[in-house]
């Protein structure tokens, strides 16, 4: 069930992101200062949402944007036939809530529990024409949801399952050195806050794909798993080989 509205409360909505005309050594910074984050909490309520609630709807008013907080939300489209194909995940100090015509373009639904800021579409566009250095911001943060849609699109076109999934887990860890974990670290782990299914998904995989992929990693000895949610990269050059030529890796067994 979706809790009740409440004021936004706290320093307000947060973007982290590359800013894709300054050197960054590969790492997110926060975009929005004080006072534009405190202008945008002026606007916007929190909401939350239960583990695999539906936040909106695909072809719905798109009357408000979002702005996450803490989990974890998954966008999906469903084709005339009812299929469903993610297309992306959203993590905190993420942005969604891309419309065509004043209609949702997806669906999108908590894969954890999530807090949410709500941003009604007609005050954040008012706000937006008064303040250009937020705009500006805010073209940075969707220049980067391009790019991870171009990569999206040639993770797909992958064909060894075990490739697919390595490429995934790299843009994963990748994601989070961005936001400031430790990169390479020795037993560094990443954290997958969807299931197997959601992964299947997004890679155009079938659950049973997924899973014998990461059994294959596992049993070579390049990743290694403390649980479902937790895992790291134990062969890194192993890791780094098959998703740079995996016709090679299969030659070489």
């Amino acid at each position: 069930m979706l809790d009740l509205l409440t004021p936004a409360r706290g320093e307000g909505p947060a973007i982290r992101a590359l800013d894709p005309w300054t050197p960054s050594a590969g790492r997110m910074r926060q975009l929005l200062s004080r006072d534009e984050r405190a202008g945008l909490a002026a606007l916007a309520t929190v909401v939350r949402h239960r583990k695999g609630e539906i936040i909106y709807r695909q072809d719905g008013p798109a009357d408000a944007v979002f702005n996450v907080v803490t989990g974890a939300v998954a966008a999906f489209h469903t084709t005339p036939d009812g299929r469903e194909h993610m297309v992306a995940f959203l993590l905190p100090e993420d942005i969604f809530g891309l419309s065509a015509e004043r209609r949702y373009a997806n669906s999108a639904r908590a894969l954890t529990p999530v807090t949410l800021y709500r941003l009604p579409v007609a005050a954040l566009r008012a706000h937006l024409l008064r303040d250009p250095a937020l705009e500006f911001h805010l073209i940075c943060k969707l220049s980067q949801e391009l790019r991870q849609s171009q990569r999206h699109a040639l993770l797909l076109g992958q064909r060894r399952a075990d490739a697919k999934l390595a490429m995934f887990l790299q843009m994963i860890e990748e994601l989070q050195v961005a936001r400031g974990a430790k990169a390479g670290a020795k037993g560094a782990e990443i954290f997958l806050p969807m299931h197997r299914s959601d992964i299947g998904e997004y890679l155009g995989m079938t659950l049973s794909a997924v899973s014998r992929a990461f059994a294959a990693l596992t049993a070579r000895g390049i990743i290694a798993l403390r649980n479902r949610s937790h895992l790291r990269i134990a062969d890194r050059a192993a890791f780094e080989r098959l998703i740079a030529d995996p016709r090679a890796v299969r030659a070489a067994e």
